[in-house]
């Protein structure tokens, strides 16, 4: 990546608060996303995903504290700024489109003025023009019959069109950076694809950048640039999207791949991910958090993680024995 990164995010962690004591939930985790570029992070629940996302929007869990590292948007570090700064911020230049339209969405308010709320806050609108802007966006997102949806309720609507509505409120300023975390969940395969399908052409528009949280490998091989693969908090790899699936590196990433359907492979061809995520609870975390499922696993894995380069400029991988 040549020019200046939208998002920079370099040795992030975060911990969170329990009663079973501190889980550290992210440890070192860094990737870049330029203008235009869309990337994605993969992994299972529990990976550490949309809590990259929610300390980056700084809208992170009360219990959940930054213990390292910077979080760098158009020069400002996202983690150290005020909560006013970020107040400004947010729906304007960055905005997050969230897993489930209908808990993010206000059951008692029009569709049309949620969309004008964000309009009114952010977007140098009048009253008078914002109602005119929220149809204009709803057109924009292919809602059919925009002026009679902007009067309807999120309850009157289907899932898929309620996602449209996030769709329109997070872009409704053009913002810089959208972060999308599980845009599709819920969905049928159609309104997926035509839900991407809409995320990526106005991202390429519009110079965005877009963070993909996702599950589903196939769609990031299909709409990313890059990909990031997160693990039990850590990023264990990370390349270009073709590379990434020519030539895995780390254990995990092949064996998430193995995992994924194909349209021509049978159920009998996908692999399971031998046992699970550890207890992050824990005391002691031996420093690779892959390492009691791996069937590469050497004695040097316990010490740090290295951070290897792959196969380009832009691909690493954190593990001692790489495929």
């Amino acid at each position: 990546m040549t020019a200046a990164p939208v998002l920079s995010v370099d040795n992030l962690s975060v911990e969170f608060r329990t009663r079973a004591g501190i889980v550290r939930a992210l440890e070192h985790v860094g990737f870049d996303i330029g203008r235009g570029e869309m990337v994605a992070i993969v992994g299972e629940s529990g990976s550490g995903k949309s809590v990259t996302a929610y300390t980056v929007m700084g809208i992170l869990d009360p219990a959940g504290r930054v213990s390292g590292g910077t979080a760098t948007f158009g020069g400002l570090d996202l983690l150290t700024a005020p909560e006013a700064t970020l107040r400004d911020i947010r729906g304007r230049e960055m905005s997050m489109i969230f897993q489930n339209p209908r808990v993010a969405l206000n059951p008692i308010r029009r569709v049309g003025d949620q969309i004008a709320d964000v309009l009114l806050q952010h977007g140098g609108v009048t009253r008078a023009e914002a109602p005119k802007r929220a149809v204009e966006m709803l057109a924009r997102v292919r809602i059919p019959d925009p002026e009679r949806r902007a009067r309807a309720y999120p309850f009157e609507l289907s899932g898929g069109m309620c996602q449209r509505i996030m769709i329109a409120i997070a872009l409704s300023c053009a913002p810089r950076l959208l972060i999308a975390d599980e845009p599709t969940t819920g969905l049928d395969v159609t309104t997926q694809a035509a839900i991407m399908d809409l995320i990526a052409e106005l991202g390429s528009a519009q110079g965005m950048a877009t963070l993909l949280i996702t599950h589903d490998l196939g769609m990031a091989a299909e709409y990313c640039d890059r990909i990031v693969v997160m693990h039990a908090g850590h990023i264990v790899e990370a390349a270009p999207t073709a590379e990434l699936f020519r030539h895995p590196r780390h254990p995990y990433t092949a064996k998430l791949i193995a995992a994924t359907p194909r349209p021509t492979a049978s159920l009998a061809e996908l692999a399971a991910i031998p046992g699970g995520l550890p207890d992050l609870r824990q005391a002691e975390i031996p420093p690779c958090r892959y390492i009691a499922r791996c069937e590469r696993r050497l004695a040097r894995c316990d010490q740090a993680l290295p951070r290897v380069l792959g196969d380009g400029p832009d691909s690493v991988v954190a593990c001692w024995n790489p495929l």
